[in-house]
């Protein structure tokens, strides 16, 4: 028969790990988590597909797909094993405003404040020309977006 440990000894068997728990005890309880893991997600993490559906031909393509699933493939959809998430899609593009429009156009002024993208988009639909007053602020986007929309934008000094 083995000795009785004193305390802070382990025997050959048994190493202890972090914390105190011996190896064993570990392997239990991690079998134990693997255990509540299968109960809880029996078929694992669902999976994720992005779908791009930007067109009607890409949601008759999408809808066909789904019609034509085998059972197994339609049982996953209904248990939200399956999940589609839509492609982030770009920003619609603003038409520039004519040509006559932006020199003859009138002019809105921004005192103060945050010029936004909104405002660009405003700014390019009614053929408007923005003037900055000094405590005004033009956001990056806003910018980038007068630029490919046309408006021009003067900040007084």
């Amino acid at each position: 028969m083995s000795e009785p440990k004193a305390s802070g000894q382990q025997s050959m068997s048994e190493p202890q790990a972090s914390g105190g728990q011996s190896m064993s005890e570990l392997e239990e309880l991690r079998a134990l988590v693997r255990e509540v893991i299968r109960d809880v997600l029996p078929n694992g993490l669902p999976v994720i597909e992005t779908v791009d559906l930007s067109t009607d031909e890409d949601l008759a393509a999408f809808v066909k797909r789904l019609l034509d699933l085998d059972p197994d493939q339609r049982e996953e959809l209904r248990s939200g094993r399956k999940r589609f998430r839509l492609a982030a899609l770009p920003a619609p593009p603003v038409p520039p405003a004519p040509p006559a429009a932006v020199g003859a156009g009138s002019v809105r002024r921004v005192e103060r404040g945050a010029v936004t993208e909104a405002v660009i988009n405003q700014a390019a639909r009614a053929g408007e020309r923005l003037v900055l007053g000094r405590a005004a602020v033009l956001t990056p986007l806003a910018r980038d977006r007068a630029r490919a929309s046309g408006v021009q934008i003067d900040k007084e000094r």
